[in-house]
């Protein structure tokens, strides 16, 4: 049974000491060899966990020592991770979530005449370059060879590519762990969403019909 108490009586010069456990109970012998693991040396008032041993003559041991704060740092460090796991799951479903709707609604406004077949097209296209190139990026990064900038994986990524780009980080597992990348990422993905609902607008109209598709039609 995993006890719990205060180091008194420690003499650093010898190596050993004692614990009375918290709550009251008997006092037991304590010897730095009985640190696992033995990564520092304690000091009288520290705080540690324990297994008590009965030797002979009613004497007591401690052994499996473990300093209680190192122990709450870990649970801490773990506790912390678990929350960082979570929020990135929930944020990867969120994007997927937001993808399937912009895809969807993207569709709608090509059926109905808002917005033409080749927009729809292009983003295809720039999807399937972006996803390319982020596996690409991701064997240069395996095998230690020339590697893509990241401004190009961003270019890639405002010019239309972003859902292309999601979905290679998801399946690729590669860029997610940068923060600044993904908020970079995130930024690309909102400026081209805008532009894209500036052709919504009747401004965003008239320039689609008047100026972008007859320079693309030639």
């Amino acid at each position: 049974m995993k006890l719990q108490g205060k180091v008194t009586n420690w003499n650093d010069d010898k190596g050993f000491g004692f614990v009375e456990p918290n709550g009251g109970g008997v006092r037991a012998f304590v010897h730095i060899k009985a640190f696992n693991p033995s990564s520092r040396r304690p000091v009288n008032g520290e705080i540690i966990t324990y297994e008590l041993v009965s030797e002979n003559n009613n004497r007591y041991k401690a052994k499996n020592i473990k300093f209680s704060r190192d122990i709450n740092s870990a649970k801490g460090r773990n506790g912390a991770h678990r929350t960082n796991n979570r929020n990135k799951r929930k944020s990867n479903i969120l994007g997927s979530v937001l993808t399937v709707l912009f895809c969807i609604g993207l569709l709608i406004s090509i059926f109905n005449g808002k917005v033409p077949v080749i927009v729809g097209f292009a983003y295809i296209m720039i999807s399937l370059m972006t996803i390319l190139v982020y596996a690409k990026d991701k064997y240069s990064a395996q095998n230690n060879s020339w590697r893509t900038p990241e401004a190009t994986l961003h270019f890639f990524s405002l010019i239309g590519g972003w859902p292309g780009a999601l979905f290679a980080q998801k399946k690729l597992r590669h860029k997610t762990s940068k923060n600044e990348f993904i908020k970079t990422y995130r930024i690309t993905v909102f400026l081209n969403v805008g532009v894209l609902l500036v052709l919504y607008t009747a401004q965003g109209q008239h320039l689609l019909h008047n100026m972008i598709l007859p320079l693309l039609n030639g």
